[in-house]
């Protein structure tokens, strides 16, 4: 297998990684790389294709987010709720 780790400028790095697609359409996605991207079973991707590449990229979710507000996780759930009972 054919790999190559230039490290960039703090997370912006470049990994590649030679897969195989099965008759099916289907591949797998290395170990590697869905744990540096925190991929896991269930998580969505979207995939778009940019001439002859395709490129997969992770749609994040509201829990990837979490951390990322100055409210608490506590206090952002209850915005939500709130949020749903005036719908």
């Amino acid at each position: 297998m054919y790999e190559r780790f230039n490290n960039r400028i703090e997370d912006n790095f470049l990994m590649t990684k030679e897969v195989v697609v099965t008759r099916r359409g289907q591949t797998t996605i290395p170990t590697e790389v869905r744990r540096k991207l925190g991929i896991e079973e269930g998580s969505k991707l979207r995939v778009e294709v940019e001439g002859n590449r395709v490129i997969f990229s992770k749609v994040q979710s509201l829990f990837d987010l979490a951390g990322t507000s100055e409210l608490s996780r506590e206090e952002a759930f209850k915005r939500l709720d709130k949020m749903r009972e005036e719908d």
